[in-house]
């Protein structure tokens, strides 16, 4: 395989665009998308004449409007190129318009209220900072997804939103340190992506993983990740011949999957990029997701993208590596050579710190999910509680500039932001913390609490969007006063004073560290519905609208999308849970206890002298067992009837918190102490250790 040949090989890439289009196209087509502007009809015919000769040309015969709606997956409706020419035949047509903005019927995507069903019309506009790619013989396009009145229904749109208002106030920033020639700054990611692989034909003997994507019932394994023998242990071959397989497939869409490894549980694993544009990025991740899946089953196996799977053993997280690059190819978050830059790097970190204590119910808000909630505060995973790990020597460099005292460091010099008096210091000096939910790694913040199938353009535009408007506060302060060095001191010396109970470096798993927490005032808002009611707080709805991020309609249609997401996932659990435990479970565990009651009744016809204690005993066991299961049965049905009755759906997602989720874990611990003591060969579904041992 001749990697760079086939890299981005299926990709419209700016190399690709410079060979195809005339010169004086591809600098118009350059101009505009650096301006945001729309293209003129002529170029656009222009661009889109090339991109389709060059798609045919790589066997492509549809194209596509590839968008990605509050679904949580990507959508895509195929129109073929073909074009009736009035004989009998057709031609291959690709127009300008067709390239540029697409309509689909909108009204069956979740809008949250934003309109009613019989208003049909939604709208594709391409997002021409993102290639277009191809995708099973089809030309993807990427695009944002709005309605007929230009309300997102996407997830992209507030990204690309908040990415502008991002680049407008560090420019602004940039300007008072004295850059003037860096024209645009970018949020960049890299998001590292667990998950797990089992065996096909035994994920298909589990209803729950078919209808879940996570097991609802199931005994813990005799072994499971107690050895640590998994993580990066020697790959098995049937999961790197897959690893291999999807590498070229990645390649060839221009994903730059650079690493692979076994993670911490039996059978999961992990897959990293190099870091991107967070627009490109998303899309990457996007495309990575579908493939997995697509290629799994090509090598027989099932890829889970839940975030917990499995009880008991690790979930699956997707570590967001943020950071903000120039075109100048400046990473603003990395420390620089000479104090000014160090200056500027210190009002970009501290505006950071400001902005996640600031809004930690929006951080917290932007990770939720009924799936999530399984994940966050185990042992493998930070708590909901957000706080920043930024490593000995910054918290030391910034205890000094708060206090006017001596910096720690080899320098022992007194930390003051002037362009004579900062000391160069070094990046990435101390240890990284794995249990930080916000962890600074050298020059970028890596965020821990995304779950593994969340669409990551959700955390990064809340991030940016935050981040715009503690540089604004910034700007709005520092570019009205006369004495730069002496104001930027002052400022952030304040915020440092006023925020600093977010910094912590210690074990974010600790119970001492929750009450650590509660004791400095920080937010623990352990479920997405405690969450994802912090969504239309004021303070968070005149944040979004004052970067024209989300105007207050889109911020309400969002929240009740994302609760009537969590509310429909735990009914379709619980449902799921009650067909398998009153169709299998009872079943089976009533046939072993006739077996048992047989065998009691044989052994005392030969003699009523035999001992038949330990078959008594499990009778007597498995009988009161399976009346509780029973009990369970009637409550969780009465819970899920009880929850259709709530009058919003605020309530309703409270009910199920409350009500239906408790009875639910009651449920599984009888099933599972049923399963350790049923007949292996009877139980109705494959085990935990034939589940995460059954790829060999």
């Amino acid at each position: 395989m001749n990697i760079p040949e086939i890299f981005a090989s299926l990709v419209f890439t700016d190399e690709v665009m410079q060979a195809r289009l005339p010169k004086t196209t591809y600098r118009a087509m350059k101009k505009c998308i650096a301006e945001g502007k729309r293209l003129d009809r002529e170029i656009a015919d222009v661009v889109a004449t090339a991109m389709k000769e060059w798609a045919i040309e790589k066997g492509a015969t549809h194209y596509t409007h590839w968008f990605q709606p509050m679904t949580g997956i990507t959508a895509e409706k195929h129109d073929s190129f073909i074009s009736p020419n009035g004989d009998g035949k057709v031609i291959m047509e690709f127009s300008g318009r067709e390239l540029s903005q697409g309509e689909t019927d909108g009204s069956s995507f979740p809008s949250g209220g934003l309109r009613a069903t019989f208003e049909a019309r939604g709208y594709t506009a391409w997002d021409p900072n993102s290639y277009a790619f191809i995708k099973d013989h089809t030309l993807c396009i990427p695009t944002a997804f709005c309605s007929y009145g230009g309300q997102a229904l996407d997830k992209k749109t507030p990204l690309l939103r908040s990415m502008e208002a991002l680049n407008k106030q560090a420019l602004r920033v940039l300007r008072l340190f004295g850059d003037h020639e860096t024209a645009k700054v970018t949020p960049t990611v890299g998001a590292e992506q667990e998950y797990f692989l089992i065996d096909k034909d035994v994920y298909l003997k589990r209803k729950d993983l078919i209808y879940c994507g996570r097991t609802l019932f199931g005994a813990k394994a005799p072994k499971g990740q107690e050895l640590d023998d998994h993580y990066f242990g020697a790959i098995k071959t049937r999961v790197l011949d897959f690893m291999s397989d999807l590498d070229e497939e990645l390649w060839k869409l221009g994903v730059t999957a650079k690493t692979e490894h076994n993670e911490v549980a039996p059978g999961q694993h992990e897959l990293a990029p190099v870091f991107c544009t967070t627009n490109l990025a998303c899309d990457q991740n996007q495309i990575t997701m579908e493939l997995m899946k697509k290629i799994a089953d090509k090598h027989n196996l099932v890829c889970l993208l839940h975030e917990k799977p499995f009880a008991g053993v690790n979930g699956s997280g997707k570590h967001n590596n943020w950071s903000l690059s120039t075109d100048k190819g400046v990473n603003l978050l990395e420390p620089g050579d000479s104090p000014m830059e160090n200056a500027q790097f210190l009002t970009f970190l501290i505006a950071l710190v400001k902005g996640v204590d600031e809004y930690q119910d929006l951080m917290r808000c932007s990770v939720a999910s009924a799936s999530n909630d399984h994940r966050l505060g185990g042992q493998e995973a930070p708590p909901a509680i957000l706080s920043i790990f930024l490593g000995d020597e910054l918290t030391d460099i910034l205890d000094s500039i708060e206090n006017d005292s001596a910096y720690s460091g080899k320098d022992k010099e007194l930390m003051k932001l002037g362009v004579h008096t900062l000391p160069k210091f070094f990046r990435d000096t101390t240890d990284r913390n794995r249990t930080s939910p916000l962890a600074f790694t050298g020059n970028k913040f890596e965020f821990r609490m995304l779950g593994s199938s969340v669409n990551i353009a959700c955390p990064n535009f809340f991030m940016n969007t935050i981040m715009a408007e503690e540089l604004c506060q910034f700007a709005d302060e520092l570019e009205q006063s006369d004495d730069f060095a002496g104001t930027l001191h002052a400022m952030l010396k304040r915020e440092i004073k006023n925020h600093k109970r977010i910094i912590f470096n210690g074990n974010n798993y600790s119970d001492e560290w929750v009450e650590e927490a509660e004791r400095r005032g920080l937010l623990n808002l352990k479920t997405s519905v405690e969450a994802l009611e912090s969504y239309s707080k004021e303070k968070n709805i005149r944040l979004f609208g004052k970067h024209r991020v989300l105007s207050k309609e889109e911020v309400f249609s969002r929240r009740d999308i994302l609760l009537e997401n969590y509310v429909k996932t735990i009914n379709i659990e619980a449902l799921t849970m009650l067909d398998m435990s009153k169709r299998s479970i009872l079943p089976a565990v009533s046939g072993y206890v006739k077996t048992l009651a047989d065998t009691i009744l044989a052994k005392k016809s030969v003699s009523s002298a035999i001992d038949c204690k330990a078959e008594e005993g499990l009778v007597n066991k498995l009988s009161a067992l399976s009346g509780c299961f029973c009990e369970k049965i009637e409550m969780l049905e009465k819970a899920v009837v009880g929850a259709r009755t709530q009058q919003d759906i605020g309530a309703e997602a409270a009910y199920y918190r409350d009500y239906v989720l408790p009875v639910m874990k009651e449920m599984r611990a009888v099933s599972d102490e049923m399963e350790t003591m049923v007949d292996a060969k009877v139980w109705p579904f494959p085990t935990y250790g034939e589940l995460l041992f059954s790829v060999l």
